[in-house]
């Protein structure tokens, strides 16, 4: 039987390059507007679940950063390429099940054809943001570039030709967060229908 699932009032989607701070981004979004009537869903999860179902393989090992998933890097990534092409909207629809809340992150989206899913399965309930960090700063927080990664689709598909709502500059010594997410939080918060009071939002940068 099909899991149930509520209509989302409106539907964020980030993307960003790797050690950007997509996570940390979202998480504060999640941890402000509170789990009743947001969520965060991730559209690599569903991947390396089906796969290693698929291929009889430990999923949690997968979604760890070991040698276990580097030896299936290569083949996952083909085989959700295989995927994709036969369905954009596969992973999209698994992240998704069982998701109640009116607001939904999509934490991780990383080509054209997911944004195109969301867009088209949800008319005009869409944001798209872009969380952006200097190289500089994201080697300080432990990016190398790897090739067949850094330099793939799943990687730079978004990096042009996207019309971004938001553009989020997660840096140190730039504008503050909060003060970056003020207007985005307005809006998720007048999309779930809360009472806002005029409260800033407080942000702790770990």
């Amino acid at each position: 039987m099909a899991t149930m699932m509520a209509k989302p009032k409106l539907i964020l989607l980030f993307s960003g390059k790797r050690k950007s701070g997509k996570d940390y981004v979202t998480n504060l979004i999640h941890q402000r507007l509170g789990n009743e009537i947001c969520c965060i869903l991730r559209l690599s999860g569903p991947l390396k679940e089906q796969y290693a179902r698929e291929r009889g393989l430990d999923f949690e090992e997968l979604l760890g950063s070991g040698q276990y998933k580097e030896q299936y890097r290569a083949d996952m990534i083909a085989w959700g390429e295989r995927r994709r092409e036969q369905d954009p909207g596969f992973f999209c629809r698994l992240a998704q099940m069982g998701a109640t809340q009116p607001i939904w992150i999509v934490s991780d989206a990383r080509r054209l054809s997911d944004l195109q899913w969301f867009s088209a399965e949800y008319p005009g309930k869409t944001r798209c943001i872009r969380v952006e960090a200097a190289e500089h700063t994201r080697r300080q927080r432990g990016w190398e570039f790897m090739p067949g990664i850094d330099d793939a689709e799943s990687e730079c598909g978004l990096d042009r030709g996207i019309n971004y709502d938001w553009i989020i500059h997660n840096e140190e010594d730039l504008v503050p967060l909060e003060e970056q997410l003020q207007a985005l939080l307005s809006l998720a918060q007048e999309k779930a229908g809360m009472e806002v009071r005029g409260e800033q939002p407080t942000f702790i940068r770990n």
